[in-house]
């Protein structure tokens, strides 16, 4: 990871920092897009369930921190708060597998523009289990972020999507793993965190990997790879964008991940979005990205005091 870092770092070094963290933001929601049009594009067309995909997903995710896990030994398995780690793998294991199913029969933007509730359940958990208060503006942020997400869906007027229904889920679930990543952070170490969450990953969509295996091309598994290079691609690069700039500088630019998933969605699978999807994902984005603005200003307020 280490050494991807510097790469990218080397490429784009001469640029002014808030420069760079725009350009690697951008670079991380368009790899985020193409792992998620790999993976689409295995179980569609590949016909691997997406069981199986996520399977593989982590292992070559696996891979990539195996030689840092390695290195340090015991160091990468040192934990006291072996429970809570099983807790945030069991939750990750739920959330991965109903995104990855949701990507096999759903169009590409509009995984992407439901995607974005995610941080709409990380604060309403935040309220439920750390009993954080907010005031009636990112309140009202909250109710519109989710009647953009009703817009999308429409429920009662179509049929029920059952792809955006498992996003939705998935989001909710995964945000209740990132409260438990922000406990974990605490005490435990990065490679701590990344090395447990694969020992749980694994094993548990293996299990569930079983129920449908078909054994994998090379051509497949090749595919596989590039999922885990794009997903560890996107990871530094938006690392590194939050190093150079604040959250709310570069948050912003992570709705072009919609316009990322419909032109590539357009030119693979046929996909024309609707526009529902269009102006469901932009409430979305526009309520995430204000309560982002809110929780920032607040915290420079406490710290200036």
């Amino acid at each position: 990871m280490k050494s991807l870092s510097a790469a990218i770092d080397g490429t784009l070094g001469r640029l002014p920092p808030h420069i760079r963290a725009v350009v690697l933001m951008l670079l991380a929601t368009l790899c985020f897009t193409l792992m998620h049009t790999v993976i689409r594009y295995v179980a569609t067309e590949g016909q691997m369930h997406p069981f199986e995909v996520a399977f593989f997903r982590n292992v070559f995710g696996f891979l990539a921190v195996l030689p840092f896990a390695l290195r340090h030994r015991a160091a990468a398995f040192r934990t006291k708060r072996l429970k809570l780690h099983a807790l945030r793998g069991t939750m990750q294991v739920f959330a991965m597998l109903m995104f990855f199913y949701a990507l096999s029969v759903t169009p590409l933007a509009k995984i992407s523009a439901v995607s974005f509730t995610a941080p709409l359940f990380a604060t309403l958990g935040a309220i439920i289990f750390l009993g954080e208060r907010i005031r009636a503006r990112r309140i009202i942020a909250l109710i519109l972020g989710f009647t953009g997400a009703m817009i999308i869906i429409r429920p009662g007027l179509i049929e029920l999507d059952l792809g955006s229904m498992l996003v939705m889920t998935s989001s909710s679930i995964w945000a209740c793993a990132i409260l438990i990543i922000k406990s974990l952070v605490r005490t435990e170490s990065s490679l701590t965190i990344t090395t447990y969450q694969n020992v749980f990953l694994i094993p548990f969509t293996l299990a569930a990997a079983l129920f449908f295996w078909t054994w994998p091309s090379w051509q497949m598994l090749g595919l596989f790879a590039l999922t885990g290079m794009f997903g560890s691609i996107a990871h530094v690069a938006m690392a590194e964008a939050l190093k150079l700039a604040e959250a709310t500088a570069v948050l912003p630019y992570d709705f072009v991940r919609l316009i990322w998933a419909s032109g590539i969605g357009f030119v693979i699978f046929g996909e024309i979005p609707e526009i529902w999807t269009w102006v469901g994902g932009g409430i979305i984005f526009a309520s995430t990205t204000y309560i982002a603005f809110r929780e920032a200003r607040l915290k420079r307020t406490q710290a200036s005091r």
